[in-house]
């Protein structure tokens, strides 16, 4: 899995960091996000990918290299 943000749309909500907080944190000064991780192990796929989906500025983009199963 390879993770990008577009780190101009990011409005600092934090869903990312509470959800994954191993691969993604927030600046103290202004909030936005930061990504610790750009390949994530396996170990964090699921969390990465409920973060994308969690982020109300949808800037999270997970190159997910497994198919999803039916209930993604």
């Amino acid at each position: 899995m390879r993770v990008k943000i577009d780190h101009s749309g990011c409005i600092g909500a934090g869903q990312c960091v509470r959800v994954a907080p191993e691969v993604f944190a927030q600046d103290e000064e202004d909030g936005m996000v930061i990504l610790l991780d750009e390949t994530p192990p396996p170990s964090q796929r699921d969390a990465v990918i409920k973060a994308a989906k969690l982020c109300p500025a949808r800037i999270i983009d997970a190159d997910d290299e497994e198919p999803l199963s039916r209930e993604d």
